[in-house]
């Protein structure tokens, strides 16, 4: 396929492969850290990205974003919580386990910055690196959209009071139409270019 570079779509490839893994692995970990085994007796817990892969989410959407110069984006298979084994306050611990993906993008955008101030980065090496920091803070931003059943949806439902979040869990059924409208009207990408544009002032 002409025009198309090969090595960078693997490298954006693996760099988005790894991230979702460890994003993914967050819930999983923060769910068996909180009460409830579920992900972990599955083996989830795991930065092994083949226990994460979804097919479409991790490997046909985003390769054919690659190789159609789209914006990169992706998912992972849902990390499973059984709400039952989260002991008292679930919907609080719930919440926890939510914000647990994101921040863990958070913490790689972080140490990959770290490592370009530290040691300088040239090249390959130093395009991967902030290839991780842009992506890591695309994903968190992104996550923390609070539009169910993004993770910033689920932790917005455990900050709410009782009866709010229970009208707020009433939109979960339409929450891929609401956020698809959101994407397709470019009023998400209006909320979340200034939010990723300061993380990564800060960082880089």
């Amino acid at each position: 396929m002409p025009g198309i570079d090969f090595t960078q779509v693997l490298v954006v490839f693996v760099m988005l492969l790894v991230s979702l893994s460890v994003h993914e692995a967050a819930h999983a970990w923060s769910a068996d850290r909180l009460g409830d085994p579920t992900a972990r007796l599955l083996g989830r817990v795991s930065l092994n990205p083949a226990v994460h892969i979804d097919p479409i989410g991790t490997i046909l959407f985003p390769l054919i974003a690659l190789s159609t110069g789209l914006p990169v984006f992706g998912w992972a298979k849902p990390v499973p919580v059984d709400m039952r084994h989260l002991g008292d306050n679930p919907s609080r611990k719930y919440m926890l386990i939510a914000a647990a993906g994101p921040g863990s993008n958070l913490v790689l955008a972080a140490l990959a910055a770290i490592a370009i101030h530290l040691v300088p980065a040239y090249g390959l090496a130093g395009a991967v690196l902030r290839g991780v920091v842009q992506l890591n803070v695309l994903l968190a931003v992104f996550n923390m959209v609070p539009v169910p059943p993004l993770d910033g949806g689920n932790v917005l439902s455990g900050v709410l009071p009782g009866g709010a979040a229970r009208m707020f869990d009433r939109l979960r059924p339409y929450g891929f139409v609401i956020l698809y409208g959101l994407m397709f009207s470019g009023i998400l990408w209006r909320v979340i270019d200034p939010v990723q544009e300061q993380l990564l002032a800060w960082l880089l």
